[in-house]
């Protein structure tokens, strides 16, 4: 058999394996089919007069690699037939049973088309050494899509490498002694009080893997993401590991709408064991824990409030550091609720450019009103809010009417067929 030399073929394959960290096979693929598109440029060359090859034209050849004699052969794969229309994908039978008179029309058999060394030229060399780069980034993207999938929505330890544009380019790894890759943070995910200077490290959330063939990193990681926050105080408080602690909500507002607010978050946790105080346990002995957390996010507000499967309870909790006088349910139904508090804590239950209560909605889920409890009239909010809802009753009393009438004119439907018309 015929074959094209690859002087220092094996070197390279090992070279190629160390400094992108690709399995030797995986080298070796990527050789194969980048010297297969080599094949098909000289072929394409070699048949000017033909217009164009179909798109799966090649389906039927393949490439062998010979790394101990550092060079690759063609094959292609014809079926035998009696009369050859076309020579590259069929071979006549007259001409197969000259070697093997046992063979039959409609069999196949694997022959060797390798070019003279000579002929595969200077273009298909040049082919074959653009596709092998992008076969071997493929390779690279989906080794490291295969190797974190599994780490989404956990936090990875990452170093600063550069910054392109807004965002930062991290190293990040997939565990102890694997090799880092690239990871992308955004600008949106950034924190205002970082300081992303190079080789500084750093706790990320891994938010997503990117699929496809996009340039760049296809790790996007966050440092606004409130999963780490979830995962820090999971860290750091044993309790929480152990489920003895839960954490129920999380709501953190890490880039503030405004540049005269600081980066804060919300956090409710609950316990089945009456023994533990779950907001005791995540703040620390003088606030040991929750520091650490706080060291972490770089100063960022952070307050744990209790848990309560009463909805006043809980909102009056999350609205902390305030105190809350009152919380009047005005419609469990659309979640809208009044918060009465003194004169003299109405701005800090609403807080700096309302992001105390805003941060309170998001954490209960509750449309939350802050009012003054010396100015409230009961009376009046309460017709108001019935006028409110009066104005859409009718509406709704209607819908009801109707699916009543639905129902009963399915029953009197089933009674006639199961019991006929009484003819």
């Amino acid at each position: 058999m015929s074959m094209v030399t690859l002087p220092g073929l094996k070197e390279l394959i090992e070279s190629i394996s160390r400094e992108r960290n690709l399995p030797r096979l995986a080298v070796q693929l990527s050789i194969r089919e980048a010297l297969l598109k080599g094949y098909e440029r000289y072929r394409r060359a070699q048949n000017l007069e033909r217009k164009q090859f179909d798109e799966d034209y090649f389906n039927n050849f393949e490439v062998e690699l010979d790394i101990d004699g550092e060079g690759f052969r063609v094959l292609s794969t014809k079926t035998i037939v009696e009369q050859v229309n076309n020579s590259d994908h069929q071979i006549s039978l007259e001409e197969v049973q000259q070697v093997a008179p046992e063979a039959q029309s409609g069999d196949s058999v694997v022959l060797d088309v390798t070019p003279d060394q000579g002929e595969f030229g200077r273009m298909a060399a040049m082919q074959t050494k653009q596709v092998l780069a992008q076969k071997l980034r493929d390779q690279q993207r989906q080794m490291v899509q295969e190797e974190f999938q599994d780490l989404e929505s956990t936090v990875l330890q990452a170093r600063v490498l550069r910054f392109e544009r807004q965002s930062v380019i991290l190293a990040v790894s997939s565990g102890f002694g694997q090799p880092e890759v690239e990871a992308e943070l955004p600008k949106r995910e950034q924190l205002p009080n970082d300081n992303y200077r190079a080789n500084a490290t750093f706790k990320v959330y891994l938010k997503k893997v990117s699929q496809g063939q996009q340039r760049g990193p296809q790790l996007l990681v966050s440092r606004a993401d409130a999963g780490l926050v979830v995962y820090l105080f999971a860290n750091e408080v044993p309790e929480i590991e152990d489920e003895v602690v839960r954490i129920v909500a999380v709501a953190r507002e890490a880039n503030p709408p405004s540049r005269y607010v600081g980066p804060r978050t919300k956090i409710a946790v609950d316990t089945l064991d009456r023994d533990v105080d779950p907001v005791g346990a995540c703040i620390g002995a003088r606030g040991s824990r929750i520091q650490v957390v706080v060291n972490e996010l770089r100063g960022e507000k952070i307050d744990v409030i209790r848990w309560s499967p009463d909805p006043a309870t809980y909102i009056a909790n999350a609205l902390s550091p305030a105190r809350v006088d009152e919380v009047r349910l005005m419609d469990p139904e659309s979640r809208q609720t009044h918060v009465l508090v003194a004169e003299d804590q109405l701005s800090l239950a609403i807080g700096k450019e309302g992001q105390n209560v805003r941060l309170a909605a998001r954490l209960t889920g509750w449309k939350i009103d802050i009012k003054d409890k010396a100015k409230y009239d009961h009376a009046a909010e309460d017709t108001k809010f019935m006028a409110v809802r009066a104005k859409y009753q009718p509406e709704d009393d209607e819908n009801e009417m109707e699916e009543l009438e639905y129902e009963n004119q399915e029953e009197l439907e089933l009674e006639h067929d199961r019991f006929g018309t009484g003819d």
